[in-house]
């Protein structure tokens, strides 16, 4: 019997300069872990994004409970989304969607 994936979500607030697209947030988050931890660290942590909200600067990123430091260390690594400046900050890690928007003050989710 196997058990079941035990996963980890965080909302994001991005603070970059003008608009960016959802598949260049997901291709630096992506890039950002593959740079640290490589691809073996890359795989564990199965990460994807669940929510984007270009406009707001939020995001909300899925990954598993046992990456969850190394996905975090790598959000804060990240300088530069596509050609633009960026922060990214972890506002909220949750285990459900659901408690993560309760949360989130000004919730940007719609669950």
């Amino acid at each position: 019997m196997t058990r079941q994936v035990r996963r980890r979500y965080l909302a994001l607030k991005l603070e970059c300069d003008g608009s960016v697209e959802q598949r260049v947030v997901a291709d630096s988050i992506f890039g950002a872990v593959l740079r640290l931890f490589g691809e073996v660290g890359a795989s564990q942590a199965a990460l994807r994004l669940i929510h984007f909200d270009g406009k707001a600067g939020y995001a909300v990123v899925r990954c598993s409970h046992t990456a969850l430091p190394m996905v975090r260390a790598a959000i804060a690594s990240i300088t530069k989304i596509g050609d633009q400046p960026a922060a990214v900050h972890v506002l909220r890690v949750s285990g459900t969607l659901k408690s993560l928007s309760k949360k989130v003050a000004g919730s940007f989710l719609s669950v």
